[in-house]
C-alpha cells in the first residue's frame, strides 16, 4: 500500500513553522509526525503539501493510496483503523475525515459514498502552541513506541537516576555524572547524544541523535531537545526540532523552535504575563493576534531565526524565518521573516546575506544547503513581503 500524508486544515495555523516544511515534518515528542507514521506502518511515506514544497517533499501516487492527515496524531486505534482501510472506506473522528482510501483514476472523492470508520480519542494539531501542549503526551506515546521489545543501554552508575525503568538510552550515547529524574514521566537519549556533568533533568525528556545538553543545565519536562541541537540553561516544556543552538544560561519555556535556530548568551523569554491574564498570539491566518486561551506561553520562531546576546522576548512572540533579533529593548511581539530587528526598528534582512548566514551554520555541521532550500526561503521572503513594509 502506498501512504500519503498531507497537510488539511491546520497547516496555516501552524506557520511559521510549516513555511519551510510540510505538517507532517513537524517534530511533536521525540519523532516527527512522518517519522511516527512510518515507525507504525513499516512503510516510507510521501507527502501532499504546498506547491512550492514539492520538489522537496515530493508526493508519490500510485493505483491505490492511502490518504492521512498529518495534523492528527497516530494512536493505536488510528494506526490499526489506517492499516485495515479498504476501497471506499474512510476514516473520521468527531466528525473530522482523518484518513481515506483513493484510487488514481477518481478525480474527486465522493465522501458520502464511503463506509465511515470511527475512531476516538485521537490528539489533533490545531495551533501553534499544541505542539508544546501536546508535547508530553506525545514524549510517552513514541517512548512507547520505541521502547517496546528493545533494550536500554546500561545507566552508568555515577548518573542519579530516578525511575530507571522509564530512562531509555541507545548505544552509543554518553551520560556524564548527572540527574535523571523520570518520577513524572519517561527519558529518552538518542544514540551519539551527550549530557554534560551536572545536567538536571526531569522527564518527560527527549533528547535526538547527536544533540548535546551541556553543563549544569535545568531541564523541565515536558521538552524535546530535537537531533544535533545543543541547549543549556533552564529550559521548561519547549521543542526544538533540529540543528538549533540554546547553549547558554537563560530561560525558555513554553516555545517551539525550528531548525538551524541560534540563541545569544543570556537570551530569554517571558512565557507568562505580569497580570496573570491568557496570552495573545499572532496568526497568520487572521493577521490579528488570537485568543490562546493559554496562561503559559513563550516563543514561536521559525527556521533560521537568530538572536543576539541578551535578548529578551515577550509573553507570546512570533518570530517568522530567517529573523535576526537584538538591541537592549524588548522586541516587537510579531517579527516577520527576513527582519533585522532591534530598539523597535525593524529593517529588511537582504536575501543574499541571509543565505550566506545560513550557509556557514549548516556548513558547521557538515551540511549543504540545497537548490531547493534556498528556493523555499526565497519563496518565503516574497510571500512575506507584506509583512515587512512600513
Amino acid at each position: 500500500m502506498n501512504y500519503i500524508l498531507f497537510d488539511g486544515a491546520c497547516r496555516e495555523a501552524l506557520l511559521p513553522f510549516t513555511f519551510t516544511r510540510p505538517v507532517a515534518d513537524l517534530r511533536i515528542g521525540i519523532l516527527t509526525i512522518r517519522e511516527k507514521w512510518e515507525t507504525f506502518l513499516r512503510f516510507t511515506t510521501t507527502t501532499l503539501t504546498e506547491e512550492y514544497l514539492e520538489e522537496k517533499y515530493p508526493m508519490l501516487e500510485l493505483e491505490e493510496n492511502i490518504f492521512i492527515n498529518a495534523g492528527y496524531l497516530p494512536n493505536l486505534a488510528f494506526f490499526k483503523a489506517v492499516k485495515n482501510l479498504k476501497k471506499n472506506q474512510a476514516v473520521f473522528c468527531d466528525d473530522e475525515m482523518i484518513a481515506f482510501y483513493s484510487c488514481e483514476d477518481q478525480e474527486e472523492v465522493d465522501f458520502s459514498t464511503y463506509d465511515i470508520i470511527e475512531v476516538q480519542d485521537v490528539k489533533a494539531i490545531e495551533h501553534k502552541w499544541d505542539l508544546f501542549l501536546l508535547n508530553d503526551y506525545a514524549i510517552r506515546q513514541d517512548f512507547e513506541l520505541l521502547s517496546k521489545d528493545e533494550f536500554s543501554a546500561d545507566i552508568p552508575v555515577y548518573v542519579q537516576a530516578i525511575n530507571k525503568e522509564q530512562i531509555f538510552i541507545e548505544e552509543g550515547a554518553q551520560i556524564n555524572p548527572c540527574i535523571l529524574n523520570a518520577s513524572s514521566g519517561p527519558i529518552y537519549i538518542a544514540k551519539d547524544a551527550v549530557v554534560l556533568d551536572g545536567a538536571m533533568i526531569r522527564g518527560p525528556f527527549a533528547l535526538g541523535e547527536k544533540a548535546l545538553v551541556k553543563m549544569g543545565a535545568k531541564i523541565y519536562g515536558a521538552t524535546t531537545v530535537g537531533p544535533n541541537c545543543k541547549v543549556g540553561g533552564e529550559i521548561k516544556n519547549s521543542i526544538l526540532f533540529a540543528n538549533s543552538n540554546k547553549g547558554h544560561e537563560g530561560y525558555l519555556g513554553n516555545s517551539v523552535i525550528g531548525e538551524w535556530c541560534n540563541f545569544g548568551a543570556d537570551s530569554n523569554v517571558s512565557n507568562l504575563k505580569n497580570t496573570y491574564s491568557n496570552v495573545r498570539l499572532w496568526s497568520y491566518e487572521e493577521e490579528i493576534y488570537e485568543e490562546t486561551n493559554q496562561l503559559l506561553c513563550g516563543l514561536m520562531m521559525g527556521d533560521h531565526s537568530k538572536t543576539s546576546i541578551n535578548t529578551m522576548f515577550n509573553t507570546g512572540t512570533v518570530v517568522g524565518v530567517s529573523a535576526h533579533i537584538f538591541g537592549s529593548d524588548l522586541p516587537e511581539k510579531f517579527i516577520p521573516s527576513f527582519s533585522w530587528s532591534g530598539n523597535k526598528i525593524i529593517d529588511v534582512y537582504r536575501f543574499k546575506k541571509a543565505i550566506r548566514t545560513a550557509t556557514k551554520m549548516m556548513e558547521l555541521s557538515s551540511v549543504e544547503i540545497s537548490a531547493q532550500d534556498i528556493a523555499i526561503l526565497e519563496h518565503v521572503k516574497n510571500i512575506t513581503e507584506k509583512y515587512r513594509k512600513k
